[in-house]
């Protein structure tokens, strides 16, 4: 399945926002089945006409003749996820990088009650935009879904102790650390944690570490190098990565394209 991967236009929008890409209707298309895995994104779908059935690691989704919409939410995963389009269906999906979709709502702590939110009602008037959206061509789809995504930001949000706490931890700051710098308990930080982002301080520092050796093992295969984003040793490295994969990371490497934006593995 080949997808066009957008980044934002407007330069604001990308402070808050990795990237989107649309799936179009297509019964013809015949059943398309992938593997995603863990990352530290929060992740906002829209799909029109369909069902699906949410099997924990396994979300199956076919086109439906009811007249439907629905926006999903997914801000935690620690394992991969099989995704299986029966048929193509409408789809819009958005990632959030982190703290972003928090400067889109009034209260981050609903939307993070449970890992995955199935029919939310993500912004007053959403899903309406959305359905009006699908029915347009590409290049207006892009322009009317920024030009509306500006016009709900609250951009004024102050999370600034916040981003400062999860650069730490990308810094392989401990979370003891943290509470240390920042004169908080471990206890209350994960509580923040958890309301504001959805995962705990430790579960993101093992995903960013994860997600920072995709990017480091297509640039050389030497592990030495591998060791500069926090792995302790190959043990460890080897270990995460077949929790995050379910794959070790030879096996990883030669099936799935990291260059791309949507790290996935197509299964045949």
């Amino acid at each position: 399945m080949k997808l066009d991967f957008y980044k934002p236009i407007n330069e604001t929008l990308r402070k808050y926002i990795k990237g989107y890409y649309f799936i179009a209707k297509n019964q013809d298309s015949g059943p398309i089945k992938y593997w995603t895995f863990p990352n530290n994104y929060c992740i906002l779908t829209v799909n029109q006409q369909f069902e699906v059935e949410d099997k924990g690691d396994l979300v199956a989704i076919s086109s439906s003749e009811t007249n439907n919409i629905m926006t999903c939410v997914v801000s935690r995963y620690t394992k991969p996820m099989q995704i299986f389009y029966k048929e193509l269906v409408d789809e819009l999906t958005i990632y959030f990088h982190p703290l972003g979709i928090n400067h889109f709502i009034e209260d981050p702590a609903k939307l993070f009650i449970r890992k995955t939110q199935i029919d939310i009602n993500f912004l007053d008037g959403f899903n309406d935009k959305m359905r009006t959206l699908f029915s347009l061509d590409r290049a207006s789809q892009i322009i009317e879904l920024e030009s509306y995504l500006l016009s709900k930001l609250k951009a004024d949000k102050d999370l600034t102790i916040f981003r400062q706490m999860l650069a730490d931890l990308e810094n392989e700051l401990t979370v003891d650390q943290l509470a240390k710098k920042y004169h908080f308990s471990r206890q209350y930080i994960n509580r923040l944690f958890l309301r504001n982002l959805g995962k705990s301080p430790s579960e993101y520092k093992k995903i960013h570490r994860f997600r920072q050796a995709l990017k480091m093992q297509h640039k050389s295969k030497r592990f030495s190098l591998l060791l500069n984003t926090g792995f302790y040793d190959q043990s460890h490295y080897i270990k995460d990565f077949k929790a995050f994969t379910a794959l070790n990371p030879n096996s990883f490497f030669k099936d799935v394209d990291v260059n791309k934006e949507n790290v996935w593995l197509i299964v045949e």
